[in-house]
């Protein structure tokens, strides 16, 4: 049988753009070497902010702010496909500062996302705990970014694979893809197993599983240099400490879920495919939290997990076309897939159906790592 579109990979991006493109009645299969959203996606906080955690992060501020706009479309649309609820709430965060210099970090903090066009305001720390009153004594200062929003990735990932599934999508899994199937220069399916998928077109969405499909005849290497990298996270649970915004500091963040539990992160390791819990980061991670909010000290240790960040040389994402004809890259979104889903789907959509995306995507492009970019945009 084949296909208009193969897409490796389900997680959110991948099963995000199934989604979409099945709205336009394209025939599309979605192939995952595990049960679809059980790596990075599943592992996420679920934090919806376009404020850069870096200065290797501020070129993809326009994009994030992109997806943000569109993600109350997005997430509705997802629920009324699905029947489910995905927890999507846009209740803002409190960015906090410890320190004799936090007023003043606090305020380089909202000037530079006031440059940079996210909504962000000055709060005194008696405001701050105004609103939460659980805020440590350690914090002298506040950030308030209202428009910031959260989901529930895992109810996220339940409901974007029922809704692509009730608009036609079909699941292969697990269905461990070993190499592109190309012709003269056009790709027009994979191999997965024994099996040949054909397709008129492939989209790469494996995340940190990117850089490890085909072999060097493939090329796929040079457009998806992706690594694992490792964040570590706790779960809490407290019937004596509330708070319902977000709670962030430049050492990690809590993120309140329905039903009382607290997600607490993480970490951001280079420890390659080794998916273990460590002594030392989960210390990194309660020590952090404790200052955030001491009253979590009580609180019980639900559950521990770690997951892997897509990873990239330069941390953004990749996405769009390679000079192989009938091949697209989604995949690199290191730490932003959930809030990136809605506007990456966006942008694949329109590069199939429409040929082009109006939305500057040059800094994202895959082409940017291969050894003669110039040749291979004229190849295209």
């Amino acid at each position: 049988m084949a296909f208009d579109i193969a897409i490796i990979g389900g997680g959110v991006i991948g099963t995000s753009i199934a989604f979409a493109l099945a709205a336009d009645g394209l025939h599309v299969v979605v192939l995952d070497r595990q049960q679809p959203g059980q790596e990075a996606s599943w592992a996420a906080a679920g934090m919806l902010s376009p404020a850069p955690d870096s200065l290797r992060d501020i070129p993809l501020v326009p994009l994030a702010r992109e997806s943000l706009r569109l993600y109350s479309e997005f997430a509705a649309g997802i629920e009324e496909a699905s029947g489910q609820s995905i927890g999507y709430e846009r209740e803002g965060t409190l960015e906090l500062f410890s320190g004799p210099h936090g007023e003043n970090e606090r305020d380089r903090r909202v000037s530079e996302c006031q440059q940079l066009g996210i909504t962000a305001e000055a709060v005194s720390i008696e405001a701050a705990r105004g609103w939460e009153r659980a805020i440590g004594q350690a914090i002298q200062a506040g950030a308030w970014l209202p428009e910031e929003g959260r989901v529930e990735p895992r109810r996220l990932m339940d409901a974007v694979i029922l809704a692509a599934r009730h608009r036609g999508v079909e699941f292969r899994t697990p269905c461990r893809v070993s190499k592109l199937l190309t012709d003269r220069g056009r790709c027009h399916g994979v191999k997965a197993a024994d099996e040949r998928v054909s397709a008129g077109r492939v989209i790469l969405a494996a995340g940190c599983f990117s850089s490890q499909i085909g072999d060097d005849r493939d090329g796929l290497g040079q457009y998806a240099p992706t690594r694992p990298v490792r964040g570590q996270m706790v779960a809490l649970r407290s019937d004596g400490c509330h708070f319902e915004r977000v709670l962030r500091s430049k050492h990690g963040y809590l993120v309140p879920r329905r039903g009382g539990q607290i997600v607490a992160g993480s970490t951001s390791e280079e420890a390659g495919f080794d998916k273990r819990v460590t002594a030392e980061g989960i210390r990194q991670i309660l020590d952090n939290a404790l200052e955030l909010v001491p009253g979590l000290g009580s609180a019980e240790i639900a559950e521990t997990w770690s997951g892997f960040r897509p990873g990239t040389p330069d941390d953004l994402p990749i996405l769009g076309p390679a000079h192989i004809e009938g091949l697209l890259i989604a995949t690199g979104h290191y730490r932003n897939g959930i809030l990136l889903a809605a506007v990456t789907a966006k942008l694949m959509r329109e590069w199939i159906v429409m040929g082009r995306t109006v939305f500057e995507t040059e800094p994202f492009s895959p082409l940017r790592f291969t050894k003669h970019p110039f040749e291979a945009q004229r190849a295209r």
